[in-house]
């Protein structure tokens, strides 16, 4: 293995692995903050031990999140110096503001919900609360900001070898970035409903604290089924608008390799890179990829023939993951529907309980699974159409990183453990 391929190893796996706990604690805060609310509106106690339940939980997951992604802003001066020198005035910019604003203020804000209990007011506490939401949120709008620009690169100039911001705004307000935020806190808010729910139906199958996680469960639920049909409709804009920005993504997602108009969606297939063609597709539906990526079903779509094979991304790998995170996401809005019909008859559907129990890690899987059409998608370029990937890597010798990226997955896995034991821990114990 070269420096190039461990390098993109170590960065993946340190990503994926901060993004399991990134999204529970963008949707948590605001269940919580919402759970507080009703307590102080409506005076019941039960939503006190709600709020103070889920948000212990809450708690843990962040403190996990914050460990596992400090050292990623430090690998891009470590292992992707050449891309930092060279996109740096833009891409640093970004998440400076990032940490020096955003996470900051969420940071210290937590600190004063920890422990203003009894301190402060019941209304400010709640606004703590919702100011937590909102600076994580803000934390999120930053970071995707940051990528979007790598997807869709606006607002800058090449001078003196490098690339320099030259307008703050285009970068801000990037079409790709803004979809790409809606998607992925979409998905974050999906995935805390999930999470919420699955817990739920763990105590309601044993019949232990049936208002309190029947409460909790139908504050999920709405939570889940609103954003799990949203994120349908904002991902067929944004399927819309990668088809306009990235047409080898849309080619490498759908395995479509010729050129033409009417172009046929396959449910199933299996590529075969090394010949450009599927060895198997099942399901073909005429017409239907030209409809869903330029809403007209007689459209032309390129194929992957139509770019150079040094400028394709991984074929398999985009298809099979784009495929997941579809699937899963339409079972997602299934259950929910469901749920919404069950949400009054909760304790006399075990089935459906059990169902959600176990679907827990499925909004895990699909978001994951979303970050790899994302990024693996977008190869060769680190910046699409402005840098490769192999061009953005420091010169450091393989063993380096190597020994680096066993250090992370040892630390790594064990920080999981950990993490998610406190977690299954505190939840099984339920309301104190």
């Amino acid at each position: 293995m070269d420096v190039l391929l461990l390098s993109r190893l170590q960065f993946a796996a340190a990503t994926m692995f901060h993004f399991l706990f990134v999204p529970l604690t963008l949707g948590l805060s605001v269940l919580v903050a919402i759970m507080e609310t009703k307590y102080v509106k409506t005076g019941d106690e039960i939503y006190l031990k709600m709020t103070k339940f889920w948000g212990k939980l809450f708690l843990i997951n962040f403190a996990l999140g914050v460990v596992t992604g400090i050292t990623l802003e430090f690998q891009f001066g470590t292992n992707w110096s050449r891309y930092s020198a060279y996109v740096g005035d833009i891409f640093g910019s970004l998440l400076a503001i990032e940490a020096t604003v955003a996470f900051f203020l969420e940071s210290s804000l937590i600190g004063l919900w920890i422990f203003g209990w009894n301190k402060i007011s019941k209304k400010a506490h709640a606004i703590c609360m919702w100011l937590v939401a909102v600076a994580g949120t803000l934390s999120g709008v930053w970071i995707l900001i940051a990528n979007g620009w790598m997807q869709h690169p606006v607002g800058y100039a090449i001078r003196n070898g490098r690339a320099e911001l030259v307008d703050f705004a285009a970068v801000v307000f990037n079409k790709f970035a803004i979809l790409e935020f809606f998607h992925t806190v979409s998905g974050a808010y999906v995935l805390s409903a999930f999470f919420v729910m699955g817990i739920s139906a763990y105590h309601l199958l044993k019949k232990q604290h049936i208002e309190f996680f029947t409460k909790s469960f139908q504050m999920g639920l709405i939570f889940g089924l609103i954003f799990s049909i949203f994120i349908a409709v904002e991902g067929d804009m944004h399927g819309v608008h990668v088809t306009e920005t990235q047409p080898a993504k849309l080619a490498a997602m759908e395995a479509h390799w010729e050129t033409t108009t009417r172009a046929p969606l396959h449910l199933f297939a299996i590529p075969d890179e090394e010949n450009e063609r599927n060895i198997i597709e099942i399901g073909s539906i005429p017409g239907l990829l030209s409809f869903l990526g330029h809403h007209d079903f007689n459209a032309e779509v390129r194929g992957l023939k139509d770019f150079p094979k040094d400028e394709r991304p991984p074929v398999f790998l985009t298809f099979v993951a784009f495929r997941t995170m579809v699937g899963i996401g339409t079972l997602l809005v299934i259950l929910t529907v469901v749920g919404f019909f069950l949400r009054k008859r909760l304790v006399e559907s075990p089935i459906y309980l059990k169902i959600m129990l176990f679907a827990i890690p499925l909004p895990y899987i699909a978001i994951e699974a979303g970050w790899i059409v994302a990024e693996v998608g977008r190869q060769p370029w680190i910046v699409y159409g402005l840098m490769k990937t192999s061009d953005a890597v420091s010169p450091v010798a393989c063993t380096q990183v190597l020994f680096s990226l066993i250090g992370f997955i040892l630390i790594y896995g064990l920080l999981g453990a950990v993490g998610f034991y406190l977690i299954a821990k505190n939840a099984r114990k339920g309301p104190v």
